[in-house]
C-alpha cells in the first residue's frame, strides 16, 4: 500500500500540506477554518458575549463528513470529570477522523488564563498576580504544568496569555492582564508562552491588539490609542512573546481602532504581524468576532461580506463555532465574491499547524497516554500555586509594624471576602466562569478561605468573624455586628474586595467595568466604621483591579493587596499576616488616591503628571513597582559615577550594584531599572521600566547585579512612524518603584539618529553573582 505524500513524516511539512490541499474540495478546505462548540447553550446567559445570539445547532454527523478545524472547550463548557472527558474527547476525535475522507482530527482548544479552565483543575493566581510576583521563571514553570495537564486530556491549543497593557483600571478585564507596563507584560507573558509551548501546547496571544485601550474602560468600546501609543505601549508585549516565547497562534481583538475593527484589518493581521514580524502561525477569531463585523461593527452587510473581510485581513479560524466560514463562505467563493486563494492561504496555515502537532501522521491515535488516571490538581500543582500566590502578595503599608500579627492575639476577621472561597478566584477560573451555571455541582478543588487559613496559621489566637456587608449590594445591615466584633478584638483584619463574574454578574471580570475606583457596594462604609472603633485595622484586599485608598491613608495599621491569588491564596495571605511568609510582591498597577481622575497609569509624559496647569493631582497613593518587606535591604557599591558617560546610539552600558539583606529574616528584593529621556522629538513617559530582577537573600547575604543596557531599549516611534534611537541625554534610574529612585546613571548618546528594526534588543539582561 502506497502512503500519500501528505501522510509521509519524512517529507517537509510544506510539501505534505501542498499535496493535501491539492486533493481537497472547497467544502473540505473551509471545514478546516472553523470550530464547533458542541456543548454551547443557545438560551439565556452564557460564558461568551452574545453567545445566545450567535450559537446555532448543527447536524454534527453531517458536518464532520467534510472534516473539522477545531473543537471548542470540551472541558470548559460544563462540569466534566477529567478522565471521562478525556475519553469522550478521544471518541469525538475518532468520529471526526472516520467521517472525513482524509482522517484528520480537529485541534481541541481550551481556556487556560489562570490554569486549565476545567472542573477539578488547579486554579492558579490570575495574571495580575503574576505581574505582582515579578518572577518570569516561576510563571514559566506554572505554564509548563498547565500545558502538561492540557496535553494529558487531549487538548492541543490554549487561549492564553492575555498581553493587553492596562490603560484604564476601571476596565473589567484588568484582572486578566499582567499590568500597566509593556516591559513587565512582555517579559512575564513571554515566559508563560515558553512554558505552555514547551509542553507541546499552542499558545494563543490575545487580544491583538488594543483591546485594553477601549474608550471609557467599556468592554468592546472603540479604541482611541494614537499611533505612537499603539506602537510603543500596546504592541511590544506581543512582539516579545512571539520572538522570545515562540507563540504559534494569535487571537484577533474584538475592538476597532480608528474605525477599523481588528478582525478586518489587513495592515495589523498581515502587514505587521506576518510581513514585518515574520509570524507563520494561525490567527484565530475571538469568540464570534467575525460575526461582530456584521452585527456590532456594521462594516459588513451579510455573513459572506463578514467572512470576506476577516479572511482577507488574515483571520484563519472562526471560533468558537461555525456560522460565517461555512456555507456562507463556500457560496461566496462559488459566486466569485471571494477568491479561493484566500481560503487556500488560511487552510494551509491551519494544516501546517496540524502537521506540527502530528495530526496528519498515519500513526496518530486519539487517546492521550494516561488520561484515565489524570489528576488536574496534583500536589505538585498546588505547591506551585502556593509559591506563586505567596510571591504575589503585596504589602502596601505597615507604618508601625503591626504586621506580622501576634500569635496569641484576639483577632476580629470582618468583611465579605473573608469566608468565601470564590474570593480567591478570577473570572476565568472554572468555578467563577462555569460553575455559577451549575450551582448543584461541588467546586471540585479545595480552596481554603482566608478565615479558615488564618485560624490554621495562628492556632493560639482567638479569631472571631462577621461578614459586615455584601460584596456589591448596598445593604448595611451587617455593620453593627462587624463593629461589635472589632471592638472586642486587639486587631481587626478587614477582608474586602471583588467578586469575579461575567457581564455585570460580578464586580470584576469580562464585561464588569466600573464608573470609578471606589470599593464596591458599601465596603467603604464598613471600613470607615471599623476604623472608627479605634482598634488597629489591617486592610486585606482580594481584588481584580486596584481601588482608591486615599480616604484611609494614615488611618490603617497595615494594608495588604492580593490580586485573586488562586486556590492557595488563603494560606498565602494568612502566611503574610502571620509572618511565615515575608511579603515580596510589587505593584503591577498603580493604586490611586481618589476614585475619580481616571484613567491614569504611570506611563505619563510631563503634562500627564501633577502640575500647576490643573487642580487635579493624579499622583498615585502607591506607585507602580511599590511593595514593602519585613526585612530591609541595602543597595551598595553602585558602579556609575556622578559624571555623564558618552555612548554611541548603537552602544551598550552596564550598571552594577550590590544588594544586601540587612534584616533578620530571609526576603526578596525586586530591583527595577527605569529609563528617563529628558528631551526627545516627541513627548515621552517621564520614566518607563526597561529591566528588573527579583533577588532572594538570606539575612546578611548579598549579591552583585549587573544590568546590561543596550541603546535599543531607548527606542521609540518618531513623528514619521519610524522606531528610532535618538542622540542626547538619558538617565538610567535604579529604584524600588517607579517613584522611588536609589541610584542614577547619566548617559549621553552620540552620533546620528538610528532606525531600529525587528532584530532590535528587546530585553535588558541581568547578571547575578554572589559576593
Amino acid at each position: 500500500m502506497t502512503t500519500a505524500p501528505w501522510r509521509d513524516p519524512a517529507l517537509p511539512a510544506a510539501a505534505r500540506v501542498d499535496d493535501l490541499l491539492s486533493r481537497m474540495t472547497l467544502e473540505e478546505k473551509t471545514a478546516q477554518l472553523y470550530g464547533v462548540w458542541v456543548g454551547a447553550d443557545t438560551d439565556g446567559d452564557g460564558v461568551a458575549p452574545h453567545q445566545h445570539d450567535m450559537t446555532a445547532d448543527h447536524d454534527w454527523d453531517e458536518l464532520i463528513t467534510r472534516g473539522l478545524g477545531q473543537l471548542t472547550r470540551s472541558f470548559g463548557t460544563a462540569p466534566v470529570d477529567p478522565a471521562l472527558g478525556a475519553r469522550a474527547l478521544a471518541r469525538a476525535q475518532r468520529r471526526i477522523a472516520e467521517a472525513g475522507r482524509f482522517g484528520i482530527p480537529a485541534v481541541a482548544h481550551e481556556e487556560c488564563l489562570a490554569g486549565f479552565t476545567a472542573w477539578r483543575a488547579t486554579a492558579y493566581p490570575v495574571p495580575l498576580a503574576w505581574g505582582a510576583a515579578f518572577d518570569p521563571p516561576l510563571v514559566e514553570e506554572m505554564a509548563r504544568h498547565i500545558g502538561r495537564d492540557l496535553r494529558a486530556v487531549g487538548v492541543h491549543q490554549g487561549l492564553a496569555p492575555v498581553l493587553d497593557v492596562v490603560r484604564d483600571p476601571r476596565w473589567g478585564r484588568v484582572e486578566e492582564t499582567i499590568g500597566e507596563d509593556p516591559y513587565l507584560v512582555g517579559t512575564v507573558g513571554a515566559a508563560y508562552v515558553r512554558g505552555l509551548e514547551s509542553a507541546g501546547i499552542v499558545a494563543t496571544l490575545k487580544h491583538f491588539a488594543g483591546y485594553a485601550s477601549s474608550a471609557g474602560a467599556r468592554n468592546l468600546a472603540p479604541v482611541r490609542a494614537g499611533t505612537r501609543e499603539f506602537a510603543d505601549v500596546t504592541l511590544p508585549p506581543f512582539e516579545m512573546a512571539l520572538r522570545e516565547g515562540g507563540a504559534r497562534s494569535v487571537m484577533a481583538a474584538y475592538t476597532e481602532r480608528d474605525g477599523v475593527p481588528a478582525s478586518a484589518d489587513p495592515e495589523l493581521l498581515t502587514g505587521l504581524l506576518r510581513e514585518d514580524w515574520g509570524f507563520t502561525g494561525t490567527v484565530v477569531a475571538d469568540y464570534f468576532g467575525i460575526g461582530f463585523l456584521q452585527t456590532l461593527h456594521r462594516v459588513a452587510g451579510t455573513p459572506a461580506e463578514a467572512a470576506h473581510l476577516a479572511l482577507e485581513a488574515g483571520v484563519d479560524v472562526e471560533l468558537p463555532t461555525v456560522k460565517y466560514y461555512g456555507e456562507a463562505l463556500v457560496t461566496a467563493v462559488r459566486e466569485g465574491l471571494v477568491a479561493e486563494d484566500l481560503v487556500d492561504r488560511a487552510a494551509r496555515r491551519v494544516l501546517l499547524q496540524k502537521c506540527e502537532l502530528g495530526l496528519l501522521d498515519e500513526d496518530w491515535r486519539p487517546e492521550p497516554p494516561g488520561a484515565a488516571s489524570t489528576d488536574l490538581d496534583s500536589a505538585a500543582n498546588r505547591v506551585l500555586a502556593r509559591r506563586l500566590a505567596e510571591e504575589s502578595v503585596v504589602l502596601l503599608d505597615n507604618p508601625d509594624g503591626l504586621l506580622p500579627l501576634s500569635p496569641d492575639s484576639r483577632i476580629a476577621v470582618v468583611g465579605p471576602r473573608a469566608a468565601d472561597a470564590l474570593a480567591m478566584l478570577g473570572c476565568y477560573s472554572f468555578p467563577s466562569h462555569v460553575l455559577t451555571h451549575h450551582p448543584e455541582v461541588e467546586l471540585g478543588i479545595d480552596i481554603p478561605t482566608l478565615l479558615e487559613s488564618l485560624r490554621t496559621e495562628l492556632p493560639d489566637a482567638k479569631v472571631t468573624f462577621a461578614e459586615g456587608c455584601p460584596v456589591s449590594d448596598p445593604d448595611p445591615t451587617g455593620l453593627e455586628e462587624a463593629v461589635a466584633r472589632a471592638s472586642e478584638a486587639d486587631v481587626c483584619v478587614a477582608v474586602l474586595g471583588d467578586r469575579a463574574g461575567l457581564f455585570g454578574r460580578g464586580t470584576s471580570g469580562e464585561g464588569c467595568d466600573v464608573a470609578d475606583l471606589r470599593l464596591p457596594g458599601v465596603q467603604g462604609d464598613l471600613l470607615d466604621a471599623l476604623v472608627a472603633t479605634g482598634v488597629p485595622v489591617v486592610l486585606v484586599l482580594l481584588t481584580g483591579r486596584p481601588y482608591a485608598l486615599g480616604r484611609w491613608h494614615g488611618r490603617l495599621g497595615a494594608v495588604v493587596q492580593a490580586f485573586f491569588p488562586g486556590e492557595e491564596g488563603g494560606p498565602a495571605v494568612a502566611g503574610v499576616l502571620s509572618g511565615r511568609v515575608n511579603p515580596s510582591g510589587r505593584l503591577p498597577v498603580s493604586v490611586p488616591h481618589v476614585a475619580g481622575g481616571q484613567p491614569w497609569t504611570y506611563l505619563q509624559p510631563p503634562l500627564g503628571l501633577a502640575g500647576e496647569v490643573s487642580n487635579l493631582d493624579p499622583t498615585p497613593l502607591y506607585p507602580f513597582g511599590h511593595g514593602r518587606s519585613y526585612t530591609s535591604f541595602a543597595w551598595e557599591d553602585f558602579s556609575a559615577g556622578a559624571e555623564e558617560t558618552d555612548l554611541p546610539t548603537d552602544g551598550s552600558y552596564d550598571v552594577s550594584l550590590t544588594v544586601r539583606n540587612t534584616g533578620d529574616r530571609p526576603g526578596a528584593e525586586v530591583v527595577q531599572l527605569y529609563l528617563h529621556d529628558p528631551v526627545a522629538s516627541v513627548t515621552r513617559p517621564d520614566v518607563r521600566l526597561i529591566g528588573y530582577q527579583r533577588l532572594e537573600l538570606a539575612p546578611g547575604e548579598s549579591a552583585r547585579l549587573t544590568f546590561h543596557f543596550h541603546t535599543d531599549l531607548s527606542a521609540f516611534t518618531d513623528r514619521e512612524g519610524r522606531r528610532v534611537v535618538e542622540p542626547g541625554a538619558l538617565e538610567l534610574r535604579l529604584g524600588t518603584s517607579s517613584a522611588e529612585v536609589r541610584h542614577t546613571a547619566r548617559l549621553r548618546l552620540t552620533g546620528a539618529v538610528r532606525e531600529v528594526g525587528a532584530a532590535r534588543t528587546l530585553r535588558c539582561e541581568v547578571g547575578v553573582s554572589p559576593t
